[in-house]
């Protein structure tokens, strides 16, 4: 009989003998095999050991010697890198502080010689009284503030970050700039009519870079160019009567000179138009529109005031569709989102809009695209306190952010830095008048490129021109 066979083949030496299975890995071993196979795992097991001893010996490393990680090492080199950011940027700000400084002491230097030399001139002429002590005194207060506190240069720092930042802030000098108190009439001034060298009740006013000043002389239908110096005017629009056809105009209240493409832009109130004459030709622009002053900004958009709808409105130059609302028109009011009878307005580089809100005594700032205003000058009430305005009309912002009012009632022309509580009366008297230093209820202003102003002094039907004192 024979025996069994009970052999299958071996998984290592590939030949049938008595075999023993491995769990581990499913295979069949011969006997040999087997402890061979299982040599090997003993061999596995002594390295992972190894590899678990080893681990364990960074773990009390690590335990021992915890500023040794490098998540620590990443952070000292932060330290390091950070100190000398901090470092540079510290000098960068003393060197950028020190420039500054010594400009605003040369400045103060110099406001102090010229003081020096009034105190000088008043010894020899032996003429002065306590104006003159007063003014005196209080230059020489102003002054030693601003050589103690300068006013332009502060230290901002930046508390958002991980690390405070700190940063010079130079403010914009002001430029408190004075004027001739007497002006000199540049256009009109020769009563009521309708000869070239008269106005009636002109209302806006252009000065462009040579110095032409552009009028609109409401009354007399018509916008009228005084060339630099000369003696009367020359009608460049309107001027054939009160009408609504294309070559007249009805009670004209503003104009502007859009110097790019050499015509001259309207704002025709009587005939509810604003209309463009481009050499003798004419272009109705926007049509049934209560038109009261207007504006242009940088980027060629029209600006609009609607006094009847008591807004602003704003429309991209060859596109007049409906206009698109930047200020006001929410109903007529005192809100900061409404107006009431808004007149001149004012388009500064960031399109942000400034409106004399004539009836609220106030001049209103909107910025791009927000939904209301905020009070920058005036809003106090109607008066002739230096916080008040009194039916405020022309308007005028210049580079440094400081505004310009022509405020008619009080016969004054004010300036105001945006956030100050009082303005300051630049030229003209609160008793009107028709005297060089006078007004009867200003208008328009503007400046030429040189810094003069001139004003619209609407019932003395002229035009003034006070010059910058240097």
């Amino acid at each position: 009989m024979a025996m069994t066979n009970n052999k299958t083949l071996c998984f290592k030496c590939n030949q049938e003998k008595i075999t023993y299975f491995c769990k581990g890995c499913s295979n069949e071993f011969c006997l040999l095999d087997l402890i061979e196979h299982r040599q090997t795992l003993n061999n596995e097991l002594h390295l992972i050991t190894n590899d678990y001893n080893e681990f364990k010996e960074g773990i009390n490393e690590q335990k021992q010697n915890p500023h040794n990680h490098s998540l620590i090492k990443q952070i000292d080199q932060w330290e390091i890198k950070s100190i000398e950011i901090i470092q540079q940027k510290a000098q960068d700000c003393r060197q950028v502080a020190i420039e500054s400084l010594q400009t605003c002491i040369n400045d103060i230097e110099k406001k102090f010689n010229d003081l020096t030399e009034q105190i000088k001139h008043l010894q020899k002429e032996n003429d002065f009284n306590e104006i003159n002590l007063n003014h005196l005194t209080n230059q020489l207060i102003e002054i030693t503030q601003e050589l103690n506190n300068p006013s332009n240069i502060s230290i901002q720092q930046d508390s958002q970050s991980v690390i405070d930042g700190i940063s010079i802030i130079l403010l914009k000098k002001l430029k408190w700039d004075r004027w001739k108190r007497n002006a000199i009439t540049v256009a009109g001034g020769n009563g009521e009519g309708q000869k070239l060298n008269q106005l009636d009740k002109p209302r806006g006013i252009f000065v462009d870079k040579n110095k032409n000043i552009f009028i609109a002389d409401c009354s007399n239908h018509r916008i009228v160019e005084w060339k630099r110096d000369a003696e009367e005017g020359q009608i460049i629009a309107g001027g054939n009567g009160e009408g609504h056809r294309m070559d007249q105009l009805n009670r004209p209240t503003d104009v502007i000179v859009d110097q790019q493409n050499h015509s001259i832009i309207i704002a025709d109130r009587g005939n509810r138009r604003v209309i463009q004459w481009l050499n003798q030709k004419q272009q109705i622009l926007i049509d049934n529109i209560d038109c009261g002053r207007l504006a242009m900004d940088k980027h060629g958009y029209l600006y609009v005031s609607n006094w009847k709808n008591d807004e602003v409105r704003r429309w991209k130059m060859g596109e007049y569709n409906e206009g698109i609302v930047v200020a006001g028109g929410n109903g007529r009011g005192n809100q900061l989102n409404q107006l009431n009878l808004p007149t001149f307005i004012f388009v500064d580089e960031d399109q942000s809009i400034y409106v004399t809100d004539l009836n609220n005594h106030r001049v209103m700032k909107w910025r791009k695209d927000a939904e209301e205003g905020t009070i920058v000058v005036g809003g106090n009430g109607q008066g002739q306190n230096l916080n008040q305005l009194y039916y405020p009309e022309g308007l005028f912002i210049d580079d440094l952010g400081q505004i310009y009012v022509a405020d008619s009632r009080n016969n004054r022309i004010m300036r105001w830095c945006e956030g100050k509580e009082e303005g300051e009366i630049v030229v003209g008297e609160n008793d009107g008048g028709n005297q060089a230093n006078q007004f009867n209820g200003p208008s328009g202003l503007s400046f030429d490129d040189e810094g003069n102003l001139y004003v619209v002094d609407f019932n003395n039907r002229r035009v003034q021109k006070f010059e910058i004192i240097l």
